[in-house]
């Protein structure tokens, strides 16, 4: 019998609630916005670290953006719940992205370049991860726009892979989508209208 993603999650969250000492998580965050409900939820559960690698996003000003509102939250959060959540921003490589990224630039949002740009991203996380913490997960499980079956797959295998623990997601469920909009309104954030990479800004254009 196949269990759906919100299934193994709970499983797994059963199991973290009943250690004594909190397993470590590093987390992939994309934005602020996306990274609301997932951060609060998990810091309650794990010694959380978000990991910023998003060198798909272009350009850099924009990418900045995002990751200027990121910290923000996860201040608020260090001190509204006396929490000690760090960030990890890896070297920017964004034409190393574009150029790989390329040869699927006619794909439509959501299609194989999105994809091979998850598995990029993803395969980064765990290999951090390999031997420094318990658990990966992605916050992008949150998105409407993200298919969370595909994410969870790709970083399911990269988990593996490398030999951590994966926290199976689907945050958009159990009305997360809506809490994480409700959180992102009241904190004034920037929110972006586009995924993220420069083909889909051109898209939008």
């Amino acid at each position: 019998m196949k269990h759906t993603s919100e299934q193994l999650f709970k499983k797994e969250m059963e199991k973290v609630k009943g250690l004594e000492k909190k397993p470590t998580l590093l987390l992939h965050s994309c934005c602020g916005p996306c990274g609301t409900y997932p951060i609060d939820l998990l810091s309650d559960y794990f010694e959380l670290t978000i990991f910023y690698n998003n060198s798909n996003i272009f350009p850099y000003e924009e990418y900045n953006k995002r990751l200027v509102e990121l910290k923000k939250y996860v201040v608020k959060i260090n001190e509204s719940k006396n929490k000690n959540i760090k960030i990890i921003v890896p070297e920017y490589e964004n034409e190393r992205f574009n150029k790989i990224l390329s040869s699927r630039k006619e794909d439509p949002e959501g299609g194989t370049r999105c994809h091979i740009c998850y598995s990029l991203r993803y395969e980064q996380l765990a290999k951090y991860a390999k031997d420094k913490y318990d658990y990966i997960c992605s916050a992008m499980t949150i998105s409407r726009h993200k298919n969370e079956e595909v994410i969870n797959k790709i970083l399911s295998g990269y988990a593996k892979k490398n030999s951590v623990n994966y926290l199976y997601s689907n945050f958009k469920k159990n009305k997360g989508l809506e809490i994480a909009q409700r959180i992102a309104k009241e904190n004034n954030m920037y929110k972006q209208d586009y995924c993220g990479c420069i083909f889909s800004l051109n898209n939008k254009r």
